[in-house]
């Protein structure tokens, strides 16, 4: 007869195991773990939205005002 054996609930997982799996693991079976394990993408509420785009925006212009400052300088 075999034996099954229960794994330890999450909570009971420690950092530094998880590490050592880690590592043990080959590339192409973390790859397959995470896919796996996916997590979907989190709804942003409309205030986050609206921060988010307001960085984007700020963004794109503070590179517009370095890029101008160094073709200036260049001049």
């Amino acid at each position: 007869m075999e034996k099954e054996f229960d794994s330890a609930p999450a909570s009971e997982v420690t950092r530094e195991e998880l590490t050592a799996v880690m590592t043990a693991l080959e590339p192409d079976q973390i790859i397959s773990t995470k896919e796996h394990h996916h997590c979907p993408r989190r709804q942003l509420t409309r205030t986050e939205m609206i921060v988010f785009w307001g960085l984007r925006i700020y963004l794109v212009f503070m590179v517009g005002v370095v890029v101008y400052q160094i073709w200036t300088t260049v001049r």
